[in-house]
């Protein structure tokens, strides 16, 4: 198909110049025009006003009848100059003889009266007989019946019209030149802060993802956008940073699982090759194979369980909705902890007893929440669990159950010293806790601070000695979370371990569902 019509140019600046130079040129051309309409009005009008202010004297009409006008300049007081009268007599027949200078061409006038088509008082424009002059012509009555026509020539009207012509010609010309020279630098002065974007956004493609759009002034549009562009750059980063950290812990998660599950099955390959050898091998020995075999195959199956619940967990987890009381929950806890751990005593003692009184002679708080009891169950016992494992014996262990609020001096948000993978409850939100406090040496700040990562062990030896994957803590955390609380842990090196599981507390006539 063939384009007739010319494209528009496609970069901004230039479609703005050349707007901004039509625009202009059109308002120029336009004011041009007016004035030139109204100046030449006004000399018309003046013209007209002489016209009518002029009345051809009584004898002129009788010396005209008789054709014996004067010459030209020997009644200087009967004619003003440029003036020029023709007559005609009372048969409407113009005469011969007129009054004026016969140096230029006259008007063109017929030679009867009522062909002339003027009416009195009514200025009219007629051509000149010859050339591109013009004339205005005004009919005047005589006496008996005569009558004349008073013309003036329009020669200072043409002549201030062409040269208003030629100005205006001369100022559009300039006006043009000036448009085109002043716009490109208005206009590249008004589109430096979109030139500023354009390079910040290139250095941002090229891998600067820290950088940000410069003009932000919310009182202007480009400063709007720009706010908008960066808070969406602020977003994308955190989308890249979480991605980027999303891989690297499922490679770590990955790397760490085969790790762990590398360790039995080398044990289960071991041993099932000494077992199937042919000679003969005591008896014992075999027994000892078989008893290795099984311990590393339940160790494998034990692990591949946690990551089970992990993998449900994350994807769609399901709890129970029912009202708990988390005080039988962990009397429950500590009673079978208590039942097969004579090393470790625990005590259970309210929320808010410092002194830790393992007889829990202080009334208890009413301590409920909505969840699952089977799930809660699985966290207090893993963090017995943790405090019977890590921590040596003889070591004090106590459980504490109450309600409070949460904030930094109770537990559900972040300060210093206290971690947790979960993010930070609302402030004053009345809360259930379970803490779980042990007497033992404690960890490192930089310990603590993984403590909820996946496959890690503060002492991964002591760990593996004891069967443990490194999931308990994780496994726990995420069903806290479930749960719309967190699991968090304060610690000092030397002063023991305290695990805090804060709940929101179960409010009167709250539909467990």
């Amino acid at each position: 198909m063939i384009q007739l019509l010319p494209q528009p140019p496609r970069s901004l600046r230039r479609r703005l110049i050349l707007g901004v130079t039509i625009l202009a040129t059109a308002a120029v051309l336009a004011s041009q025009a007016i004035g030139y309409m109204v100046l030449q009005s006004w000399l018309l009008d003046r013209v007209d006003e002489q016209l009518v202010e002029f009345h051809p004297p009584a004898p002129a009409f009788h010396d005209a009848l008789d054709g014996i006008l004067p010459a030209p300049g020997e009644r200087p007081d009967m004619l003003p100059s440029d003036f020029h009268v023709y007559f005609y007599d009372a048969s409407g027949r113009r005469l011969n003889h007129s009054l004026g200078s016969e140096a230029k061409p006259g008007p063109q006038l017929a030679d009867e009266a009522q062909s002339l088509g003027l009416r009195d008082g009514h200025p009219e424009t007629v051509p000149a007989t010859s050339g591109d002059g013009r004339w205005r012509v005004l009919l005047n009555p005589g006496p008996e019946g005569t009558s004349a026509v008073v013309t003036l020539p329009l020669d200072t009207v043409d002549g201030a019209a062409s040269k208003i012509l030629w100005l205006n010609a001369v100022l559009l010309a300039v006006t043009l030149v000036a448009l085109l020279a002043l716009g490109r630098w208005v206009v590249r002065l008004g589109l430096m802060p979109l030139t500023r974007m354009e390079s910040t956004a290139q250095d941002i493609t090229e891998g600067r993802l820290d950088l940000r759009l410069p003009d932000t002034d919310p009182r202007t549009e480009i400063g709007r956008l720009s706010r908008v562009l960066n808070s969406m750059l602020d977003r994308l980063q955190k989308a890249l940073l979480a991605r980027e950290t999303s891989e690297a812990r499922l490679r770590r998660f990955v790397a760490d699982a085969g790790h762990e599950l590398r360790t039995p099955l080398t044990a289960i390959q071991g041993y099932a090759q000494l077992a199937l050898r042919t000679e003969r091998r005591p008896a014992q020995e075999l027994k000892e194979a078989n008893r290795f075999i099984a311990q590393n195959a339940e160790r494998m199956s034990l692990l591949v369980d946690d990551l089970q619940l992990l993998a449900t967990l994350d994807k769609e987890p399901y709890y129970r909705k029912e009202r708990v009381d988390l005080l039988s929950l962990a009397a429950d806890a500590v009673s079978a902890t208590a039942a097969h751990c004579a090393s470790h005593p625990i005590g259970l003692v309210p929320l808010h007893n410092t002194a830790a009184d393992p007889t829990g002679a202080e009334e208890f708080d009413v301590a409920e929440t909505v969840g699952d009891p089977h799930r809660l169950r699985q966290i207090l016992e893993n963090l017995l669990s943790n405090a019977r494992i890590h921590t040596p014996h003889g070591t004090r262990v106590h459980v504490r159950v109450g309600t409070t609020e949460a904030g930094s001096g109770t537990g559900g948000t972040d300060r210093p010293g206290r971690f947790s993978a979960s993010p930070s409850l609302a402030e004053h939100l009345p809360v259930s806790v379970i803490e779980v406090a042990d007497e033992g040496p404690g960890l490192e700040p930089a310990d603590a601070e993984l403590v909820f990562e996946r496959f890690y062990r503060a002492d991964p030896a002591r760990s593996r000695l004891h069967g443990g994957s490194g999931l308990g803590l994780a496994i726990a955390a995420t069903i806290a979370e479930g749960h719309g609380g967190r699991l968090e842990l304060e610690t000092t090196p030397g002063n023991g371990c305290t695990f805090r599981l804060v709940l929101p507390e179960a409010t009167f006539g709250q539909d467990p569902r």
